[in-house]
């Protein structure tokens, strides 16, 4: 039987909010796992976290990470970076020391964690530089799909698709008592996502719950197995970008709100630098252990 060091952890917790949960592995360096492996634990972990995070150790103060929900490989998970690299520092007085870790993904590329710990109690991550592609889906059909009309997009911005990590849609919401109430049916939203080439739809509003914050977002993701997803990395960095584009972000350091009617709201620290978006936040252990396959 093998034996893994074993965490899981909720990223974005802050105040009374309960983030947004992964579970993460930390493989030796002699410890490998499989595709098919991977994506068994990740099953296994189906309604408990939304995505599993592999971490193995690289050469140069650096760490690998693998990201597969239920349903498939990941392309990129910020929560779980988040989560994976706050704990990882926090648990080595090395890397407590050290102001950047980079990360290797399988497939994004290398990105960097800039350690906050002593100062904001927080982690930062590069995400991925963005691609913009065509916008060719009817809105009508997003409407729908949102249980919404169409009049209840704001007309200050458009809808538009970046991908920053996740191929997101992002659609403008008018109020925010509407976007928070918003549930759409999880199937049919899958299809739709699948249909359309769509890793997840952000909807967002400038109206919010609490004046600090820029912005009040949701995120879903019933592609990955999940309806929606509480705290968001990669959704939000590609919301950042599409501000910058559409300007209404200077680029200044702004914490984004984020959930439905039915959670206290968690939030997700966004800034700019050396033109690209960093996303940041604290992270919760909750459980620490070993898995055993």
């Amino acid at each position: 039987m093998k034996t893994y060091q074993y965490r899981k952890i909720d990223a974005f917790t802050s105040g009374k909010s309960t983030g947004n949960p992964a579970a993460c592995l930390y493989l030796e360096d002699n410890q490998t796992l499989s595709h098919e492996e991977m994506l068994n634990i990740a099953r296994q972990h189906k309604g408990f976290v939304s995505e599993v995070i592999y971490c193995i150790n690289k050469p140069g103060n650096s760490y690998g990470l693998t990201y597969y929900s239920s349903e498939c490989e990941v392309d990129f998970c910020g929560h779980g970076t988040i989560a994976c690299m706050y704990n990882l520092i926090r648990e080595n007085s090395f890397l407590l020391n050290q102001r950047e870790i980079f990360i290797h993904t399988n497939k994004k590329g290398t990105l960097s964690a800039f350690n906050e710990i002593q100062t904001q109690n927080a982690v930062y991550i590069t995400a991925p530089a963005p691609q913009y592609t065509e916008m060719k889906i009817d809105v009508n059909s997003i409407a729908e799909k949102l249980t919404l009309q169409h009049n209840q997009f704001a007309d200050t911005a458009p809808v538009e698709i970046i991908d920053a990590g996740l191929k997101t849609l992002i659609v403008p919401i008018k109020e925010l008592e509407k976007e928070i109430s918003i549930f759409p049916n999880e199937q049919l939203l899958k299809v739709f996502c699948l249909e359309n080439d769509v890793d997840i739809v952000l909807i967002y509003t400038f109206e919010v719950s609490d004046k600090k914050n820029k912005a009040h977002s949701r995120v879903f993701a019933p592609k990955f197995g999940y309806l929606e997803d509480p705290a968001t990395g990669s959704g939000n960095s590609a919301f950042g970008y599409y501000m910058l584009k559409n300007n209404l972000w200077d680029g200044t350091p702004i914490t984004i709100e984020q959930g439905g009617i039915d959670r206290v709201f968690n939030v997700v620290n966004l800034s700019y630098k050396d033109k690209h978006i960093l996303f940041g936040g604290s992270a919760t252990t909750r459980i620490s252990g070993v898995y055993y396959l």
